[in-house]
């Protein structure tokens, strides 16, 4: 291979690289992140912090929606508005796998029909799930959960490596969805034979 044809290949890999670098900057530039109640310290310490950290780790393949609301009083959820708590101000990983979480939800909700299939395979590899607090949610939403905790998983590889990754689904399967994390864990090649069945790998 001469040099010519060599400096043209390694300026179209750098090109492409470039291009894709900066879409995903500006897909995450474009996150909104306001808070509920205005002047509130931990609200907008949560705020600056989950800023800090999508610049700081890649996470544009795991945008889904670009607004994003701190409360501190709420339970964290993915709709209307993707809601985020105050309580991880001192645990960065915590709060970027909270965030990966919610945006997971809006994944799957654009993927309904893929999703409805996968929930149907779940009911036969999980024929009985708990139903509310600490171990699930309703019946469907556990369901759906163990699509999302199973894809923050996988995200949370990419994005602190598998030890820190399993730290923290070892802490949520103690905290909340107990039991959903703890298959999450122990079934995780069963239900990512689902997920990858579906192509719903995100």
């Amino acid at each position: 291979m001469n040099k010519t044809i060599k400096k043209l290949l390694l300026s179209s890999i750098m090109s492409l690289f470039l291009t894709g670098f900066v879409c995903s900057q500006n897909k995450v530039a474009l996150i909104e992140i306001s808070i509920k109640h205005n002047e509130d310290r931990n609200e907008l310490l949560t705020k600056n912090q989950l800023q800090r950290l999508i610049k700081l780790y890649d996470v544009s393949k795991w945008i889904f929606t670009k607004k994003v609301m701190i409360d501190r009083e709420a339970i964290p959820h993915s709709h209307p508005i993707l809601t985020l708590h105050t309580r991880h101000l001192k645990d960065d990983e915590l709060l970027l796998s909270t965030f990966v979480h919610e945006q997971m939800h809006w994944f799957f909700v654009q993927k309904n029909k893929e999703t409805f299939e996968a929930v149907k395979d779940l009911k036969e590899l999980f024929p009985k799930v708990p139903i509310g607090f600490p171990g699930g949610g309703d019946e469907e939403s556990t369901y759906t959960h163990l699509l999302v905790c199973y894809s923050e998983y996988q995200a949370d590889k990419e994005l602190f490596g598998e030890l820190k990754a399993r730290q923290i689904m070892e802490f949520w399967s103690t905290d909340h969805y107990t039991w959903i994390y703890q298959q999450v864990l122990g079934k995780e090649r069963e239900i990512g034979s689902v997920i990858r069945k579906y192509n719903l790998k995100n």
